[in-house]
Order: C-alpha cells, then sequence, then structure tokens
C-alpha cells in the first residue's frame, strides 16, 4: 500500500490516494493513523472521523485559526476544514450549504456537530457585534438543554443523541450568524419507560434528583436515590463515572435561563420531569373486572405537580372509551394493560415538553422580523442518531 505523506502524517490523508482502493486498504489506513493519533481521514471532501473516547487538545481558538479560509488539503484533515468548507462555499456562491453527520450510536456525531458550531462561532462576527454574539451564545446554550432532555447514557456511548436534529443557521450577507431553527424528530419515547440493561433514561432524570437543592425535591415529592423510581433505574445504572449529573443539571438550568425561558416554564417542565418520575411508581392491583391504584397518594403527588384531580388520572390509566356504531363505552382495563395506559400517559407527557422546549429554543434563535426578508443563506446540519443493528 503506497501512502501518502502530508505535513509529516501517518498514513493516507485521503483515501482517495490510496493504493490499492479497497476496503481492506482503507481500514488499515484508518487503523495505522488513529494509533498515531490522526483520528480524521478524507474522502474527497467526505471526513471519517474515529472516535477516540477521549478529549484531544486539537479543537482551541489557535486551530480555529489555523484551518480559518484554507482549502481542505491545505492543512491536516480536520471537521474544522469541512465546516469552513461550508462556509466559505455559503459566502462565496450565495448559496444553501448542508452537513450530514452519520454513524452508529457512539461515533461522536454529537460532538462533531457542537466542534462544527464552535468553529463557526470562531469565525464569524469579526467586530463583535453585540447581536450577533447574542445569536451565537443562544445557539450554543441550546445544545446544553437538548442534551438534558434528549441524551442519555447507553452500551455504546455515555452522551448519546437519542433523537434526531436538523439545525438551521441563519447568515446574513456579510456571513454573520443572526438566527436558526432546530427541527427534532424520532425521540425514542420507549427510554422513558425502559431502558436495556446497563442503560439508562434521559439526563434530566438524573440531573434532576442530583442537582434539585432540597428544598426544591421536598415540594416535587422526589428522594435523591435513582433507584427508588422505576423508570430511572430499569437498566440497573443510576450514575456514570464521566458524566457529572449535579454540575450537568446547572448548566441546563442556567442555559434555559439565558435562552429566556420564563421561571414558570421552567417550574413547569421541572414538574413534567418529576411527574413521569412518579408515574413509574403507580402499580395496579386487581379489582372486580377491572383493576384500582395501590397507593393513591402518589397519584396526589402527581396532581398537585401537574394540576389536576387524582380521579382524572385515575380514570385515564385504568379506563379507556370505546365507540362502535354511535355508542360510547367506558371500559375498565385489567392491571397489566393498565400498565401500558401509564407508559402511554408518561411517555407522552415526555415527547411533548420536549417538543415544546425545542420550540421555546426556536423562539428565541429565530431570525427576527426586520432581518427575515434580508438577503440571507443557511448552512444545514444533520444530526441523524445512530440506529443499532
Amino acid at each position: 500500500m503506497a501512502l501518502y505523506k502530508q505535513h509529516g502524517e501517518e498514513g493516507v490523508g485521503d483515501a482517495i490516494l490510496l493504493e490499492p482502493v479497497s476496503e481492506d486498504s482503507f481500514l488499515k489506513n484508518l487503523e495505522k493513523r488513529f494509533r498515531k493519533g490522526h483520528i480524521y481521514t478524507y474522502i474527497g471532501e467526505v471526513v471519517v472521523s474515529v472516535n477516540p473516547f477521549r478529549r484531544l487538545p486539537i479543537y482551541s481558538n489557535e486551530q480555529v485559526k489555523e484551518y480559518k479560509s484554507r482549502e481542505m488539503y491545505e492543512r491536516t484533515p480536520h471537521v474544522f476544514a469541512l465546516a469552513d468548507a461550508a462556509y466559505r462555499s455559503m459566502k462565496r456562491r450565495n448559496q444553501d450549504t448542508c452537513i450530514v453527520i452519520s454513524g452508529e450510536s457512539g461515533a461522536g456525531k454529537t460532538e462533531t456537530s457542537k466542534i462544527i458550531m464552535k468553529y463557526i462561532a470562531g469565525v464569524t462576527n469579526p467586530t463583535k457585534q453585540g447581536e450577533v454574539e447574542r445569536v451565537k451564545d443562544l445557539l450554543l446554550k441550546s445544545n446544553a438543554v437538548l442534551e438534558a432532555f434528549g441524551n442519555a447514557q447507553t452500551n455504546r456511548n455515555d452522551n448519546s443523541s437519542r433523537f434526531g436534529k436538523y439545525m438551521d443557521i441563519n447568515f446574513d450577507f456579510k456571513g454573520d450568524p443572526i438566527g436558526g431553527h432546530i427541527q427534532n424528530y424520532l425521540l425514542e419515547k420507549a427510554r422513558v419507560v425502559g431502558q436495556q440493561h446497563g442503560e439508562r433514561n434521559f439526563h434530566i432524570f438524573y440531573q434532576l434528583l442530583a442537582g434539585a437543592d432540597d428544598i426544591t425535591l421536598h415540594t416535587l415529592g422526589l428522594v435523591r436515590d435513582p433507584a427508588e423510581y422505576e423508570y430511572a433505574h430499569k437498566g440497573g445504572v443510576k450514575r456514570v463515572k464521566s458524566l457529572n449529573d449535579k454540575r450537568d443539571f446547572n448548566v441546563a438550568m442556567e442555559a434555559m435561563q439565558f435562552i429566556g425561558f420564563p421561571e414558570a416554564t421552567q417550574r413547569s417542565i421541572t414538574n413534567v420531569v418529576a411527574t413521569v418520575l412518579h408515574l413509574g411508581n403507580v402499580d395496579f392491583t386487581r379489582s372486580g373486572d377491572g383493576c384500582k391504584v395501590k397507593d393513591v397518594s402518589i397519584v396526589d403527588n402527581i396532581c398537585t405537580l401537574i394540576d389536576t384531580t387524582p380521579e382524572q388520572i385515575i380514570q385515564a390509566i385504568t379506563h379507556r372509551v370505546v365507540a362502535a356504531r354511535g355508542d360510547v363505552v367506558d371500559k375498565p382495563l385489567t392491571a397489566s394493560e393498565a400498565v401500558y395506559a401509564r407508559d402511554a400517559l408518561a411517555k407522552a407527557l415526555y415527547d411533548r415538553t420536549f417538543t415544546h422546549i425545542v420550540q421555546l429554543i426556536n423562539n428565541a434563535i429565530e431570525v427576527k422580523s426586520d432581518l427575515a426578508h434580508s438577503r440571507n443563506k443557511v448552512i444545514g446540519v444533520l444530526d441523524i442518531y445512530g440506529f443499532e443493528i
């Protein structure tokens, strides 16, 4: 295999230059480069990344300057080069561009999307205009909130995105960011009510239990131990060494405040998270042709949090309405059927809350009306989460 040396690298920086071009030579080249600390390799304008599962000192402001306004082949392969190519293409051609980030779970897609955002933030707004800086900060801060509610620890990845995300970043004629829009899809709702062995639920459940103060936890009717909640310990994992749930909770709450979430909305969101935890502890016992809730005090806690009555909650999870030939029948559920109804309610609550959070972020980062009809272009970043097969 002939290896092309670039800037003292080991292996071939661009797989197009491999001789021979084959799957075996490509994989061996990736391995050789990885062992020498080069995690990025090109295939033309495609960047292949091998996740090192550790922090590398290759994303500093100095590196941003090295790749700014450079052609991809002028520097060592790097995702910064791809981001710069997309940005310069948008400015030169006055056309929208898109970056697609794909790979299996644990490949590093979420981190890559944040790295791209960091690069764009680093090369734009050289005059430090206040409004542009605000937009950049909003785009970066939104990651903390989305990760708290949309990411989870899996067997492959301690911070795995469990939803797909497409982000539009709008730029003015000078190339400075003026707003954006996030489209979320395919949230893994099933994780709310069950996890594989060795995995956790979404981060926010553990962050709330670890990071909220004692008064808040008392108000929510919660205790700190995740093992007390069925939905939080089905995977058998309460804490992850690489994550600091208490710190991350504070970061997420500060980001919400910075983005502009009203205090009442923040309280409502934490109330829903607590409600979901309580719902997982609602059990049922047989009662005649149907069932009844074993411990009504849990339902009372839920009603306090979401401002409803125990009768409404109990009716919703222990009965179903059947419409047939114009007749409406209220049919009681068995204990096993009520469990499915309870889980469906928990998933719906969390899914709608997540969608509402994304909408609040979009409201904050949307292009202002006086700029919406001006000449502006878009860089789209598609982060499609990993599908395990």
